[in-house]
Parts: structure tokens; C-alpha cells; sequence
């Protein structure tokens, strides 16, 4: 295997007498590593904004969009899934995340089940892959058979492709029509990928899914206009962004929330048309839940 091909691997001669080291000089060491991370980000963005015009258009017609890996990837993968319904405000099957082994791997290793090349296919299979969905393959090293098979798959299927990956040339880029490869170097930890690696990949997720969200028309400005106000902390930033949305008090504010039973979405429907809630409800039940859609479709009325 090429030098190159093993990158993730390679021991990092910074940290070779890390373990003799005072704490305080180890986590500067660490530090120091982790800062190379956002350049190498910021080197794929190109290669990111092209995923991503790719992806919108599916999404909007009905796609999912599913992450799918093993290990730290796959856990990362799922992280972003989950965490895009509360903030974002729409379904849970929009965002899926897959991982070897099942959930179960999210809290323990099942790490074996990565050298599967057929159970990534199979995975998905499950969860009834459709054409009109994208499939994103994360894995650090870049050869993880789960993954790779993952990918085969769907291009056999005609499904749009992406990996983010930390090795150029590997054979997961030769499997995903949008290779994403971020080049953070050797690990503190002799090939502890759940670190710069793991950081790499967590900051392209949250690079792709905000970015789907908000072409998506799920933000208005940079406030978070479809969150769901599930706990006291939400609920406040919901009168926020009520408030800063529509120029209302406080006071008014959490009455109309009140009046739309607690849905934001609804409530600014409601105060930028004078709408009734069953209106509102039923204008963003025919934009996609899109707040700007919905508001504009009083207008042509």
C-alpha cells in the first residue's frame, strides 16, 4: 500500500513521546493538530458547494438524504441525522444515518461488521433506497469495505453520491461521484481517526446539512425559523426569534405562540399575512413547511 494510502495510519512524529509529556505541553500538542483541521476543510469547500448544489434539487423532489459508515463515521453520520429534525423542524425521514452493526454501534464498538462489503448494500436495501435519494459514505481511512459496497450499490441504482473521506486517491473516492477529502494528516494517536479525522468530517456534516437546510428555505436570515420549541431553552429562543421576525413585543409575542400552540412556523404565518391558524397551517402544509412559500401564497390570493 502507498504511503499515501496509508495516511491514516502513519505514525506523527510531533507526538512520538507524547505519553512522557506534562498535560498541559500534550493538549498544546493536541491543540496545535487540531488547528490543521479547518485548512483542511477549507480546501474542500469547492468540492463541497458542488455536493451540495447537487443535492438540493433531489431533496426538494421528494430525496432523502442518507449518511451511511462505520465506526466514529458512521457515528458522526448519525449525530448530524438526528440533529436535524429539532433544529430544522422537519420530519425525521428526511436525514437518515446508517451504521455498520446497527444502533447498537452507537454506544458500542461492532467494529468487525465494517469488513462486510455486502451489508452496507443490504442496509440500505432496509430502508427502501429510492433513485430520487443521495447517499453520503463517510469513512476516514477511505477503504472500509461496508462503506464502499454502500456506495457500488447505489451507483448501480442511478443514486446521486458523496464520501468525505482524510485519503486522497483511496478507494472510497472511486466509488462516490462528489469525493469530499479533507488531508488532516496523521493522528496524534497513532490512527485514533476519532480525532482530527472525526473533527474533519463532523465540520463538512454540519457544512452540508445547514447548508441543505437553508437552501431548503428552513432559515430566515440565520434564525432558525422552523425550530421546534421542545424544551425551556427552545421555547425562549423561539419568542426570540418571534419577536426580532415580526417587530412585536414580548407580551404579544408568546400570545400568539400560544394561539398557534406553540409552532412557530405558524405563529409568523400568522403575523406576517393576519392569517388565521388553520390558514397558516394549511399554506405551510402546501409550501413544504416553508415559511417564505407559505407568507407568499396569501399575496397571489
Amino acid at each position: 500500500m502507498s504511503e499515501v494510502m496509508r495516511i491514516t495510519e502513519t505514525e506523527n512524529p510531533k507526538t512520538t513521546d507524547i505519553d512522557q509529556l506534562d498535560i498541559s505541553v500534550a493538549l498544546r500538542l493536541i491543540n496545535d493538530e487540531d488547528s490543521l483541521v479547518a485548512d483542511a476543510v477549507r480546501n474542500c469547500i469547492p468540492a463541497i458547494g458542488g455536493f451540495i448544489e447537487a443535492l438540493v434539487p433531489r431533496v426538494k423532489e421528494g430525496g432523502r438524504l442518507i449518511y451511511i459508515g462505520t465506526g466514529t463515521s458512521g457515528r458522526l453520520g448519525v449525530l448530524d441525522a438526528s440533529e436535524i429534525p429539532p433544529t430544522f423542524g422537519v420530519s425525521y425521514g428526511r436525514v437518515v444515518g446508517l451504521i455498520a452493526g446497527g444502533y447498537e454501534a452507537l454506544y458500542k464498538a461492532v467494529e468487525a461488521s465494517e469488513d462486510d462489503h455486502l451489508a452496507g448494500a443490504s442496509d440500505l436495501d432496509e430502508i427502501s433506497l429510492k433513485p430520487i435519494d443521495t447517499v453520503v459514505g463517510i469513512a476516514a481511512s477511505g477503504r472500509t469495505p461496508y462503506t464502499i459496497g454502500a456506495l457500488r450499490h447505489c451507483q448501480k441504482l442511478g443514486v446521486l453520491t458523496a464520501c468525505i473521506t482524510c485519503v486522497p486517491d483511496s478507494e472510497i473516492t472511486n466509488s462516490a461521484e462528489h469525493p469530499i477529502v479533507a488531508v488532516v494528516g496523521p493522528e496524534v494517536i497513532t490512527g485514533s481517526t476519532r480525532m482530527k479525522s472525526g473533527t474533519a468530517q463532523k465540520m463538512i456534516l454540519n457544512m452540508i446539512s445547514t447548508m441543505l437546510m437553508v437552501r431548503l428555505g428552513y432559515v430566515s436570515g440565520n434564525r432558525m425559523t422552523n425550530v421546534r420549541p421542545s424544551n425551556e431553552k427552545l421555547r425562549e429562543r423561539t419568542i426570540q426569534i418571534l419577536v426580532a421576525e415580526t417587530s412585536l413585543g414580548e407580551p404579544d409575542a408568546i400570545e400568539l405562540l400560544d394561539r398557534a400552540d406553540g409552532d412557530l412556523k405558524v405563529a409568523l404565518v400568522m403575523a406576517k399575512t393576519g392569517a388565521t391558524k388553520e390558514d397558516a397551517i394549511g399554506a405551510l402544509e402546501k409550501s413544504g413547511q416553508v415559511i417564505a412559500l407559505a407568507v407568499s401564497s396569501f399575496s397571489r390570493e
